[in-house]
This record gives structure tokens, C-alpha cells and sequence, in this order.
């Protein structure tokens, strides 16, 4: 089970971690250790193919990366990087990847805790002219982000919910 892989491959961590929200936390979920695995990679993707129903995936940078990758290769679906911050040269686009005017994506993610960054995603793709009301995610740590993104009209659908962990 993808819990126990998690827990297998020490992505929970315990002690004292600032996140990217500010919070302060007494456990850290790190999917980005836990997808440098093979074996969790091929599984994690599994999954989140399984619970994709867009045209297209995207993700933020850099957590996501490795999961739109993966889950982009096993359901043959293209995927948009979305960036962090303004780039600066090139184009400057603040996306990799294309997305056409009303055509549905996905936005998988990582770890959603207040839900943020993945409404920052979603409200850059709608501004871009697509569909997006669906986001997948592995960890949810059930601290407000599933109701943030309800709020403003995303279903939240994790694989893990941290409960699920911390209760075993």
C-alpha cells in the first residue's frame, strides 16, 4: 500500500519543520525523496493515472515534476511544468507545456496542506483559458486545503490522507 511505502521509505519525518506555507510542523511528508525510488515512482504514478480524468496534467515545480513525469508516461496524457517563480529569460513563460483554450486539466501535486499553491496553479490555467476543477494529490495533511480548493470550485482527491499515516 502506497501508505506504507511512504512510511517504508522514511518520507514522513518527525521533529520540528518550518513548511512552505510558514506553518510550523512536528512531521515533514518528503514525496520528493520518497519519488527518487523506482519502485515508488512506478506506483505513485499508477495511482494518480488511475484518478486523472483531464486531457492534459500539470503540476508546480519542483515536488510535482517527477509525478506529472511518470503519470504522463503511463497514460500517454501530456503534462504543463507550472514554475514557482517569474522566469526571468527565455520566453518568460510561466509554464512548460501547452494548454488550449477550454480543455480540461488536472493539477497533481505532492503534499497539499493549505491548498495555495495548487489554487495558484489552477487560477494560472484557468487565466490561460482552460478547465480546471480536479487535483490529485499523494499527501493531503488535512490542515484546510481540501476546503480552501472546494471553495473555490476544485474537488481535492488525495491518495494518502495523513491520518491514515499518523493513526497506524
Amino acid at each position: 500500500m502506497l501508505k506504507d511505502r511512504l512510511v517504508e521509505l522514511n518520507a514522513i519525518k518527525f521533529g520540528k519543520f518550518t513548511l512552505t506555507s510558514g506553518k510550523e510542523s512536528d512531521y515533514y511528508v518528503d514525496i520528493k525523496i520518497a519519488a527518487t525510488d523506482p519502485r515508488f515512482l512506478d506506483e505513485v504514478s499508477t495511482e494518480l493515472s488511475r484518478k486523472v480524468n483531464a486531457k492534459v496534467i500539470a503540476g508546480v515545480e519542483l515536488g510535482a515534476v517527477p509525478l506529472i513525469v511518470a503519470t504522463a508516461l503511463k497514460s500517454g496524457l501530456p503534462y504543463v511544468i507550472i514554475r514557482k517563480e517569474e522566469h526571468l529569460h527565455g520566453t518568460k513563460s510561466p509554464m512548460i507545456g501547452n494548454v488550449k483554450h477550454g480543455e480540461k486539466v488536472d493539477v497533481i501535486e505532492d503534499v497539499v496542506t493549505t491548498g495555495n499553491s495548487v489554487l495558484r496553479a489552477v487560477k494560472m490555467l484557468r487565466d490561460m483559458g482552460a478547465i480546471v476543477n480536479r487535483a490529485v494529490c499523494v499527501v493531503d495533511r488535512e490542515e484546510g486545503g481540501a476546503q480552501l480548493l472546494r471553495q473555490n470550485g476544485i474537488e481535492l482527491i488525495p491518495l494518502v490522507r495523513i491520518s491514515e499515516v499518523k493513526g497506524k
